[in-house]
């Protein structure tokens, strides 16, 4: 099997557009606009490895996160880059500990899910 995608909600869809695309680098590959019900958008890495579904419902419900789901993580070859983009956009963000062996941040989305940046090895 491969994995095909990971599907998250989305309260503002621009939003969420503008987050994954002009700061995570990511690109929109399809979209289906369902009428009423909901628009999916899908977004990929540069390489087209991995798919993100953005799905935007329609009907104005609210949506709490919960306490499954945990986080997607991203590989940056120049973390400390991505740190100064977070810093002059005011987010905040969290970074590993000075003992851990792994460089990596923690952001949040416009929807409020956690996003690891990882430095890649």
């Amino acid at each position: 099997m491969k994995l095909a995608h990971t599907m998250i909600r989305v309260h503002d869809l621009e939003q969420t557009l503008d987050f994954y695309c002009s700061f995570m680098g990511l690109q929109e590959v399809r979209r289906k606009d369902l009428g009423d019900e909901c628009t999916l958008v899908f977004l990929t890495d540069p390489a087209g490895h991995y798919h993100v579904e953005l799905t935007f419902n329609k009907d104005g419900r609210s949506y709490e996160l919960g306490n499954q789901f945990g986080h997607l993580a991203f590989h940056t070859d120049d973390l400390e880059a991505v740190i100064a983009d977070v810093e002059a956009r005011g987010w905040w963000y969290r970074r590993s500990k000075p003992t851990s062996s792994s460089k990596y941040i923690f952001i949040k989305d416009p929807n409020g899910y956690d996003i690891e940046i990882l430095q890649a090895r």
